[in-house]
């Protein structure tokens, strides 16, 4: 709540929020219900401030997208929804799990790669593709790019901005 209070006088519309870790003393379902509950206080505090909760898929007890979905379905506020990382999805097919959760996504990060389940490396994100999806989800907030590339970010960075903004146009 101090942390929406900052975002509060800063102006941000948005806090991106986490799940937590595996917790070995917890099941899943009790991780996810202490979650949920810890939600949904935020939110409702947060939404007296006009400030969303992102939840982002950020490993933990959000690994999956399913896992994800199961907290943002069950949390009962208009506050609350997906703060969407791109690279964050280490699955079978990362684009399809970023299709299921974009309706939700209330502020959106993009990284330059993407990585399968069982890849031994990172390949280039689509940004087309990634842009279509969020199309499709009808997404209309913010899109950052998070940059985490080994190249230097002083060429990199703007290198992939122009690239997305083209595939944005």
């Amino acid at each position: 709540k101090k942390w929406v209070d900052h975002c509060a006088v800063f102006g941000a519309p948005h806090i991106r929020v986490f799940a937590g870790p595996v917790d070995k003393a917890l099941d899943l379902a009790t991780s996810r219900k202490l979650a949920i509950e810890a939600f949904e206080e935020c939110a409702e505090y947060a939404g007296t401030k006009g400030i969303f909760l992102g939840l982002e898929n950020h490993h933990g007890i959000v690994t999956e997208p399913e896992d994800l979905l199961a907290i943002v379905r069950a949390v009962k506020s208009p506050w609350f929804g997906i703060n969407l990382d791109t690279g964050n999805f280490y699955t079978d097919d990362p684009y399809a799990d970023l299709a299921k959760c974009a309706p939700y996504a209330v502020n959106v990060q993009v990284k330059v790669d993407i990585q399968r389940r069982n890849d031994t490396g990172k390949s280039p994100a689509d940004f087309n593709r990634l842009i279509k999806i969020l199309r499709d989800a009808n997404y209309q907030g913010w899109v950052a790019l998070e940059y985490e590339a080994a190249e230097d970010p002083w060429t990199g960075v703007p290198k992939y901005l122009k690239q997305l903004g083209e595939a944005m146009a």
